[in-house]
């Protein structure tokens, strides 16, 4: 099912309407910040950005894969729901066809593609059939098996297998923090999305511990089929604001953060 959105539509191509961003029901959330250096690097061999950006595809989904905890009293992780906005689904129908609706679909497209469900393989193909054009998918699937290697996995604190270690908090999120057309006409448009992420494995001892990075990817997105898809993705370095003075959390602190607040899916 294509991701929509239920916005007010302002301005055309290239309009830069106020951004709005809801909380959801879901945990899902991706951050796409740079691995180390080795990891980072293989993602740029194979030719694909593979850690952009919750999964749209799962925006709806009442459910969860279990990291947004049980709920209850007595310091029990919550439901999904409690960190919502409101028992209304955020997400009703599908991105409008103009400038501001490819803005959006870029916006949650990043956060998609970046999120921890993409280190899962049937996942991560869902996450594809819902925002890839369809004659791109396969090559999409491909590209992006061979990028999710246990190889890769290992390099940022996972199990081979992509499963996190028991006592961690795998933490994959992203953030867009802004969105420009550079590009459009009716059924093709270019979108920049500048977007900070988070990457890493909370707990002690944690070799990979959760780190920030900041980054601009630009989508090249289609009308198809009533909605916009993605064609190609490229990602750059930047725009890097100067780092603050803020005491680094622990690794605690980082897990529970994580557990307790739900990501963003639904912007502008």
């Amino acid at each position: 099912m294509s991701p929509g959105d239920e916005h007010e539509a302002s301005g055309g191509y290239g309009g830069s309407g106020q951004t709005r961003t809801r909380l959801p029901d879901d945990v899902y959330g991706g951050a796409r910040p740079r691995t180390r250096s080795s990891s980072r690097s293989l993602v740029t061999v194979v030719g694909v950005v593979v850690l952009l950006i919750a999964a749209i595809a799962f925006a709806n989904r009442g459910d969860d894969d279990g990291s947004s905890g049980t709920g209850g009293n007595g310091g029990a992780k919550p439901e999904a729901a409690t960190t919502a906005a409101s028992g209304t689904k955020p997400v009703q129908a599908g991105f409008a066809h103009d400038g501001q609706g490819a803005q959006s679909a870029a916006a949650n497209y990043a956060v998609s593609l970046g999120s921890a469900e993409m280190f899962d393989k049937a996942k991560r193909d869902a996450i594809l059939q819902a925002i890839i054009t369809p004659s791109r998918v396969a090559q999409f699937e491909g590209t992006l098996d061979k990028a999710y290697t246990p190889a890769f996995n290992k390099a940022v604190g996972l199990n081979e297998d992509g499963s996190t270690p028991s006592g961690y908090t795998f933490v994959s999120r992203t953030t867009p923090i802004g969105t420009k057309v550079t590009q459009g006409s009716a059924d093709n448009t270019t979108v920049e999305v500048w977007c900070s992420g988070l990457l890493g494995l909370a707990g002690e001892n944690s070799t990979n511990p959760v780190t920030s990075t900041w980054f601009t990817i630009t989508m090249q997105l289609q009308w198809t089929d009533g909605d916009w898809k993605i064609v190609t993705h490229s990602q750059k370095d930047g725009p890097a604001p100067v780092p603050g003075d803020d005491r680094a959390s622990s690794a605690d602190e980082m897990a529970k953060a994580v557990e307790e607040y739900g990501g963003f899916t639904y912007a502008r």
